[in-house]
């Protein structure tokens, strides 16, 4: 909205505004971190395989990648008010439905249901909010606009494990409901809708070749597995459609004049590289938090309540960096900023890889302190540099994809290292069952041979048992390891990135978005 038009307009009591889009925000946010707690329980009610549960991660994540790109369009076309109460309606609707599923196919369709619904929750909501705030305050309200997105992490595995040891699983998407209310009222009430366009046009051959790629390529990863990759005909299936939609895309985006995704934004060399850089951050960062839930609750046997509260750290680690580089902006090149975050996400892993079941509570609040420290140290500087050399106009659309590269890394990622941790599981215990036999000197004391010994049937088990333990203790530092060397990888692309002129003193509203 132009400043002629808001001054024209009647006065909106912005406090209720902000109160509403942010607490929108917060329901979204919570929802990227609040079920993981939640995993193991699921995958007991559902029957699902230690793989196939994190398609409950991967399906949201995915469907809100697909959809956060065209969520401009829909506010342009319908209004923003009419798409954010839509989308807070289908939000609560799927989380609902989420709740009641029964199977692992319900709760992955709900899932993905409930990611296209919540795709649009934080772009709009941010329009909103630099809508109603003059450019002189925006600094101040896109702090709380960062702290909201950051809330929901921080809080999320803390309020997922006290609901699912004192209630149920169910619980932490049911609770979007009284959240998913009162935002649907508040912003019913106190929010004005903007003006539609009849001419708003989405690229449908651009959108949908694209989705179609990414979710083929998803399915393929999440299923390749289970059906032995390429030796199956569904996985030969999903590859060729997966290559040849993005076949599609690649050649419609460069013969048509006003493709889905505008090619001239890779000219650009801080876009091209961000793009790189935040693939792999999606990776290193939402990855590492699907392989600690079952580290805790599985292997180290803690209880969900305590396996919420350690990992709570990581997000309070984000939130406090966060706040530390908004000072630094400006006053720090921002690729030493990066550097550190890097630096600090890959000692952190470092860290990881030396975990075993006897590490402390302590140690692991510690470590996840300082990887959300580097992720804090990354984000907003990244996003400040990736931007910083595009035309404004251009801005708009480099964001949708901007948040498309997060959020296929964070998806892709989880499919990865869960492939490679049961992958990898497999071929240790092969490995570490080699070495014991019935001649094995370690047998001789009789306290092994007693508790441990392959001459009966519960000493057999026992002993399986404890390779099992092994073998998963070094599949979870293998990928630990991993993600070490992705981010010092990433160390290079600093290197790549240019600081513009207007960096220190330009308007880093379009952080958070």
């Amino acid at each position: 909205m132009s400043e002629a038009a808001r001054a024209d307009s009647p006065p909106i009591n912005r406090p209720a505004v902000t109160a509403c889009v942010i607490l929108a925000v917060i329901m979204q946010a919570l929802d990227t971190t609040i079920a993981n707690v939640a995993l193991p329980y699921i995958q007991g009610s559902v029957s699902a395989s230690s793989d196939q549960i994190n398609w409950v991660l991967t399906s949201y994540i995915v469907a809100a990648a697909i959809m956060t790109p065209p969520s401009g369009f829909l506010a342009n076309r319908f209004g923003r008010r009419r798409v954010l109460m839509g989308a807070v309606t289908g939000f609560v609707v799927a989380s609902v439905l989420c709740g009641i599923a029964q199977s692992l196919t319900q709760i992955v369709a709900f899932r993905l249901l409930q990611g296209f619904f919540g795709a649009a929750l934080v772009p709009v909501s941010q329009s909103i909010l630099l809508d109603i705030y003059s450019p002189e305050e925006r600094g101040s309200a896109m702090a709380l606009f960062g702290v909201s997105v950051m809330v929901g992490p921080v809080l999320g595995p803390v309020i997922g494990g006290w609901l699912t040891d004192h209630y149920t699983w169910r619980w932490v998407f049911y609770i979007n409901v009284p959240l998913g209310a009162l935002a649907f009222v508040g912003v019913s009430f106190f929010l004005r809708e903007t003006r539609t366009s009849e001419a708003a046009k989405l690229d449908w051959i651009g959108f949908g070749s694209l989705s179609i790629a990414i979710a083929a390529m998803q399915v393929f990863l999440d299923r390749g597995s289970q059906l032995d990759w390429f030796s199956s005909l569904e996985i030969l299936i999903e590859a060729v459609v997966a290559v040849s939609a993005f076949y599609v895309f690649l050649v419609h985006t460069f013969t048509t004049e006003d493709s889905f995704v505008n090619p001239r934004l890779f000219l650009d060399r801080n876009f091209t590289v961000g793009m790189l850089f935040i693939f792999i951050v999606g990776i290193t960062y939402l990855a590492s938090l699907a392989l600690m839930t079952p580290f805790l609750q599985t292997l180290m046997g803690y209880p969900v309540v305590t396996a919420g509260l350690v990992m709570g750290p990581r997000g309070v680690g984000t939130m406090v960096c966060m706040f530390v580089v908004g000072k630094l902006i400006g006053r720090v090149d921002t690729r030493v900023l990066l550097m550190i975050g890097l630096l600090l996400t890959a000692w952190a892993m470092y860290d990881m890889t030396g975990w075993n079941p006897n590490v402390s509570q302590w140690t692991i609040a510690v470590t996840g302190f300082i990887q959300g420290a580097g992720l804090g140290f990354l984000f907003v500087p990244l996003t400040t540099v990736t931007f910083a050399t595009l035309a404004p106009e251009q801005r708009a659309d480099a964001t949708g994809l901007y948040n498309l590269s997060r959020n296929v890394g964070s998806s892709v990622g989880i499919s990865v290292v869960s492939y490679l941790l049961v992958r990898n599981g497999q071929i240790n215990h092969a490995i570490i069952g080699s070495y014991v036999t019935a001649v094995n000197p370690g047998f001789r004391d009789s306290v092994i041979a007693h508790v441990w010994s392959p001459w009966t049937a519960s000493g057999r088990a026992a002993l399986d048992q404890v390779i099992q333990n092994q073998a998963s203790i070094i599949s979870y530092i293998d990928d630990f390891k991993l993600m070490m060397i992705l981010s010092l990888c990433a160390l290079p692309l600093v290197l790549l990135l240019r600081r513009a002129a207007s960096e220190g003193s330009g308007d880093h509203a379009v952080v958070m978005e």
